[in-house]
């Protein structure tokens, strides 16, 4: 999983700024246990932290005595026995992933085997869209490829256990295979690296793709749900609202790539210097993925124009 946390970001020379989602940083990991955070929900956070994973990745733990865990995590033996910890006493049915990056799903086998329980996602990781010649992936080492789910789930299809109902929500964007789901009955949703309350999340090809994450968007945004349980950082709160406003983020980011290439600004390199120039200087190649993956929606718009297909080193005129 990859983000940019951006506060204030310049379009232009002049003083205009992009307006920003409520972003909040306040986040107490509580590592190595397992923190009550609504009723039939426990958080456990991976100590796997950096500058793309906030302070680690979440797992969820859903239900009383018959449980399910989502997102299960990194291979990270110590976040694996925080988990045999907190599910002492009680049985796994259900093992759900978000999508397929390796703070996600590696532990999903282990659980397996440890339990019994089933694996249940939108499908194994791959590519957004088929590679150009000579492209390389960016992204790829950090896919998960070994994870292929016993359980295939599709849009609106329920996943039902003991005393508790979930509803999954394909979201591509982030990734291809991107899901999210929604806890029937009650106003949480678990939001996985879609939508997070730390930061945006990268949509960089061709793992992801940026017209379908901002499809994703509206889908959450007509749901009534008011509480996101993201995959790294703290509960979301007045979701709708904040989806909305990360929305008009991605778009205003949209117009100021677009008025830079109108103002001769040809390369992905350049136009990172002056629209990311507060960004923490370690994200500008995760930056210059998330301008790609905007170029490729403007081309596909004939908003602007390459010497070829889009790529990270390519030249673009509007």
């Amino acid at each position: 999983m990859v983000t940019l946390n951006h506060k204030r970001l310049k379009t232009d020379r002049n003083t205009r700024t992009m307006a920003d989602p409520n972003f909040r940083t306040d986040f107490e990991p509580a590592y190595g246990q397992a923190v009550d955070i609504a009723d039939n929900v426990q958080r456990i956070t991976a100590p796997n932290k950096s500058a793309f994973t906030f302070h680690g990745t979440n797992t969820y733990i859903v239900g009383q005595q018959n449980i399910a865990i989502i997102d299960p995590g990194p291979a990270d033996e110590s976040h694996l026995a925080s988990i045999q910890n907190a599910i002492e006493g009680r049985k796994v049915t259900h093992v759900i992933v978000t999508h397929t990056h390796i703070d996600h799903s590696p532990l999903a086998a282990q659980l397996k085997k440890l339990t019994g329980a089933q694996t249940w996602a939108e499908g194994p990781h791959r590519a957004a869209r088929e590679l150009h010649i000579g492209e390389i992936n960016a992204l790829d080492a950090s896919g998960d490829k070994d994870f292929i789910p016993d359980n295939m789930v599709s849009h609106g299809q329920k996943i039902i256990g003991d005393g508790w109902e979930l509803e999954a929500l394909l979201t591509p964007g982030h990734t291809i295979n991107h899901a999210c789901f929604a806890l029937i009955g009650t106003n949480y949703l678990f939001s996985g690296d879609h939508i997070m309350g730390w930061s945006t999340s990268i949509v960089a090809p061709p793992d992801g793709a940026m017209s379908d994450y901002m499809a994703s968007l509206d889908i959450m945004i007509e749901r009534d749900e008011t509480v996101y349980f993201p995959g790294h950082g703290g509960r979301l709160e007045k979701a709708r609202e904040f989806s909305r406003a990360l929305k008009s983020h991605r778009k205003m980011r949209e117009t100021a790539i677009l008025s830079r290439i109108r103002k001769g600004d040809s390369t992905i390199g350049k136009i990172v210097s002056i629209i990311y120039k507060s960004t923490d200087p370690r994200l500008h190649g995760a930056a210059g993925l998330s301008v790609l993956a905007h170029i490729e929606d403007l081309m596909a718009k004939g908003l602007i124009k390459s010497d070829g297909p889009a790529s990270i080193d390519g030249n673009y005129w509007a």
